[in-house]
């Protein structure tokens, strides 16, 4: 049997560039952490924009359960590249 079919998600915030790094240090000296839009987006709607996990669900047409498993995995990439220096390298597509 195979896995269920990913659901769309909604995303409306844009990236600004294509990473974010550390001043001063090359980005191909750094090591790289991928930010996927969705990730980027739900970090936006609850971090930025101060909506609920449930609101940002409807927001992204995916459930409150969903957010929280997407918003963990991008909290802890974020905390990881300010606290070791690493480069958030955006992408697109998981």
């Amino acid at each position: 049997m195979s896995p269920r079919p990913k659901k769309l998600r909604r995303c409306q915030g844009n990236f600004c560039g294509r990473a974010f790094k550390p001043t001063g240090t090359p980005l191909s000296e750094l090591e790289q952490i991928s930010l996927h839009r969705d990730e980027l987006e739900a970090l936006r709607l609850c971090d930025c924009e101060g909506m609920t996990q449930e609101e940002a669900g409807l927001s992204m047409g995916v459930s409150r359960g969903t957010i929280q498993r997407i918003i963990t995995v991008a909290r802890k990439k974020s905390a990881q590249a300010l606290t070791e220096g690493s480069a958030l390298v955006f992408v697109d597509e998981k």
